[in-house]
C-alpha cells in the first residue's frame, strides 16, 4: 500500500483542526501549512501529531501546491480544515490504495448548511478532486476556486467528504464576500470585461440550475438561502469586476 500524506492548509482554524487532524488518523503523515494563525491553531495542531510548516499566504491553488511540495510521500490527500471524511470514506480510502488503478481520485463532498447536510442543489455531490499522486497532478494557480489540473484518468470514490462550510450566517457571508473579491480581481487580470447581460443572468440561470434542475429546493430552508447567496455571489463578482474596470481606467487615464 503507498504511504501518503496528508495536507491541510490553516488559518486561525482552532475550532475545526483538531477534528480534522484526528478524522485522517490512517494516514502516514499530516502535514499543516499555516498561514500566520493567532487563535491557538499552531499548538492544536501540534498536539494532534501534525507536522506544521509556517508559510505566508500565496493564494490558494499556490498554498495548496506549496503544501503538496512539502509532502513526504507522493500520494496526498488534500484537506481544508473545515473538512472530514466520512468513515465510510476513510474505507473506502484504505481499501482503494491497496491497489489504486488510478493516479487521481474525486469524491462527493457533503456541505453543511444551517443545521442541515445539503444533498442537493449545489450543495451536493460538488464532486472534488482531492486524493492523487503528486507526479501526475497539481495544484492551479487560481487565487480562489483552485482546482486539481491533471492528464489521467481520474477515478471516483463513492463515499462522501464531510464539509462543515458554515459557522452562521454572518460568518459564511463575510467569506463569500472575499471569496468574490477574489474572482473579480482573478476576472480583470485574465483580461475579462464586465457585461451587464451576465451580471443580469448569471444568478437568474443558476437559480434555476441547482434549485428546479438539481432539485436544491428538496433541502427545504436551508437549501433555498444556500443558493440564494450563490445567486448573490454571481451577482456581486460582476459588480466588483465593474468596479476595478472603471478605477483601472481611471488610473490610466491619470498616468497618459
Amino acid at each position: 500500500m503507498p504511504k501518503i500524506s496528508v495536507t491541510i492548509i490553516t488559518l486561525n482554524e482552532a475550532k475545526h483542526i483538531e477534528a480534522c487532524i484526528r478524522s485522517v488518523s490512517f494516514a502516514d503523515e499530516v502535514l499543516v501549512i499555516d498561514s500566520g494563525s493567532t487563535d491557538g491553531t499552531v499548538s492544536i495542531a501540534e498536539a494532534a501529531g501534525a507536522k506544521v510548516i509556517k508559510e505566508a499566504w500565496r493564494g490558494f491553488g499556490a498554498q495548496k501546491q506549496f503544501a503538496v511540495e512539502q509532502a513526504t510521500n507522493d500520494w496526498v490527500f488534500c484537506l481544508d480544515a473545515d473538512e472530514r471524511p466520512s468513515p465510510e470514506l476513510t474505507s473506502e480510502i484504505i481499501s482503494t490504495m491497496q491497489n489504486p488503478a488510478y493516479h487521481a481520485y474525486s469524491m462527493p463532498r457533503c456541505n453543511t448548511f444551517l443545521g442541515r447536510w445539503l444533498r442537493y442543489g449545489e450543495g451536493y455531490p460538488d464532486l472534488s478532486l482531492r486524493m492523487f499522486d503528486r507526479r501526475h497532478a497539481r495544484w492551479s494557480e487560481d487565487v480562489v476556486h483552485e482546482k486539481v489540473e491533471t492528464a489521467v484518468s481520474v477515478g471516483v470514490l463513492k463515499s462522501d467528504l464531510m464539509h462543515f462550510s458554515e459557522d452562521g450566517i454572518q460568518a459564511y457571508l463575510t467569506k463569500q464576500n472575499r471569496y468574490t473579491s477574489l474572482q473579480a480581481e482573478q476576472m480583470l487580470a485574465k483580461g475579462k470585461i464586465f457585461s451587464v447581460s451576465r451580471m443580469i443572468f448569471s444568478p437568474f440561470f443558476r437559480f434555476l440550475k441547482f434549485y428546479i434542475v438539481r432539485r436544491g429546493f428538496r433541502d427545504g430552508v436551508p437549501g433555498l438561502i444556500h443558493i440564494l447567496i450563490g445567486c448573490m455571489n454571481s451577482f456581486n463578482k460582476y459588480a466588483k469586476l465593474y468596479e476595478l474596470q472603471v478605477k483601472s481606467n481611471k488610473a490610466k487615464e491619470v498616468n497618459q
